[in-house]
């Protein structure tokens, strides 16, 4: 993907070189089976880490610390992250405004080892997230660093602008509507069925992840050869199925909050292929047929 010369953003807080505490991990892409890949690809018990992302709870202090000489790697990682974010907001304003609609930017916020937000509070474990509370993204850019070496997406940046604009798919739901009237009917419903909500819930994002990326093509011709492919090799990597049964040897479809690979990289592709904001996860009558 083609980012050289293109603007920043400047909806950005770079909170990096500072310290909090750590209780809960949030939704997204950043959410509790990316705190099992997260750990798988670093070795460990994918099950044990998600669990113990979401359950974590400590202290909810921030505190300074003196700033941290970053990588370049990590620096340049910053400024394509902050490009991105740039794609998304020129993107989402024209989508909007075609719906008759006013996209209002959510903020970036990169971070190192713990964050607080308006969500509570989370450890880089849990991976990058998106929080409706405050309208921010959160990222520690060590995901990519981690992402990049261990799933082979070594200097492809569609593989984690896909990352960032599925947090950017959530803000998307937020502003439409979706996620608020889908966070309510999770409330009321049991475990399986709530389970079944978040999937579409995560489908969704993938699918508007695409559309971005059909939009971000269409104004700026940035995908190349291979681009879309990487990202759907992100997407089978971080389907439940294939990281359950990396995990424990089989998958349990009761348990699935973010959809199979298959699901996964159907929608991507979908919302690359067509842009069609008409399409949604919650216009699919029967769960099976997603």
């Amino acid at each position: 993907m083609k980012l050289t010369g293109r603007r920043e953003s400047s909806n950005v807080e770079d909170r990096r070189g500072m310290s909090g505490g750590a209780k809960a991990g949030i939704g997204g892409i950043g959410a509790i089976i990316v705190a099992a890949l997260f750990a798988w690809m670093s070795g460990g018990d994918p099950l044990s880490a998600g669990l113990q992302a979401a359950q974590e709870q400590m202290s909810a202090r921030t505190e300074s610390v003196n700033p941290e000489e970053f990588t370049e790697e990590e620096q340049q990682l910053a400024t394509e992250c902050k490009q991105i974010l740039a794609s998304t907001e020129d993107v989402w304003t024209q989508v909007f405004k075609q719906m008759g609609r006013t996209y209002e930017s959510p903020t970036l916020v990169l971070f190192t080892n713990q964050v607080n937000s308006a969500c509570g509070s989370a450890t880089a474990a849990v991976g990058p997230f998106y929080c409706s509370g405050d309208q921010k993204l959160y990222i520690d850019l060590s995901f990519f660093t981690q992402m990049k070496r261990q799933l082979g997406v070594e200097g492809n940046t569609f593989a984690y602008a896909y990352v960032i604009a599925h947090e950017i798919g959530h803000h998307v739901e937020y502003s439409l509507g979706i996620l608020g009237k889908a966070h309510q009917a999770m409330n009321q419903s049991d475990k399986v069925k709530a389970n079944q909500i978040s999937v579409r819930l995560e489908l969704l994002a993938d699918y508007y992840a695409g559309v971005w990326a059909h939009y971000e093509d269409a104004m700026n011709h940035s995908m190349e050869y291979g681009d879309l492919e990487k990202g759907l090799e992100l997407a089978k990597a971080i389907g439940d199925d294939w990281l359950q049964k990396k995990a424990q040897g089989r998958a349990t479809p009761e348990s699935f909050t973010h959809g199979t690979s298959d699901q996964r990289k159907r929608w991507l592709k979908k919302g690359f292929e067509t842009g069609d904001m008409n399409t949604s996860t919650f216009s699919v009558q029967n769960y099976n047929d997603l």
